[in-house]
């Protein structure tokens, strides 16, 4: 076997080989492929595309920071926690499921026991500094008590910026106005969650 054949030894049949087109050797030979390129109108095409662009006044851009961008309510932006509709409490139940998870290990949770024997979150906070808005805390949470808003704009002066549980809980006037939604936000329920859900083979 020839070196040649070696090398293409991996090549199925029937497979072309393109070199490319040649390189000009000479000036003459550069100047004849300028103008054979120019000549063919993909020139002429591009100068038309970005000339209709210019002309049209249907502008596709947002004058940020006047107008805002509409997120989708599956985007993972700064985070959210809700309350029960019930009572108007804090879904949160303290398990520490979300500080466990977070893999940027950004969110710092203290508890204690009230006069009720029950587990109270005294503190919560999150550093959106090194949060990576991965949603891992929104989607291990069994309460569904932290979510995904769309408030997108975290910029902050300072490398840790922390947000605390007054900062991400539902106020109680918007709470009573009725104004949080159930299950908001990435991590939360899908309004057709129970279409999706499927019958098991084996049950009876």
């Amino acid at each position: 076997m020839e070196l040649k054949d070696f090398k293409q030894r991996n090549i199925a049949p029937g497979y072309i080989f393109f070199d490319g087109e040649k390189k000009p050797e000479n000036g003459w030979q550069a100047f004849k492929k300028v103008v054979r390129r120019t000549l063919k109108g993909e020139l002429f095409v591009g100068l038309w595309i970005v000339l209709r662009e210019m002309i049209r006044f249907d502008i596709h851009t947002i004058r940020y920071p006047a107008e805002k961008f509409e997120m989708s309510p599956r985007y993972r932006a700064i985070h959210r926690l809700l309350r029960l509709f019930e009572s108007g409490n804090e879904r949160c139940i303290g398990c520490g499921l979300c500080e466990k998870i977070c893999i940027a290990n950004c969110i710092r949770m203290e508890t204690h026991v009230d006069e009720k024997s029950r587990k109270v979150v005294s503190e919560y906070s999150i550093n959106f500094g090194r949060c990576i808005f991965c949603g891992y805390c929104a989607e291990v949470c069994p309460e569904l008590a932290i979510v995904h808003g769309v408030e997108y704009e975290n910029a902050s002066e300072q490398r840790a910026h922390f947000g605390l549980k007054e900062d991400m809980l539902t106020p109680l006037d918007t709470f009573k106005a009725k104004q949080q939604k159930e299950f908001p936000g990435f991590g939360a329920l899908s309004d057709n969650a129970d279409e999706n859900v499927k019958q098991t083979p084996l049950a009876y």
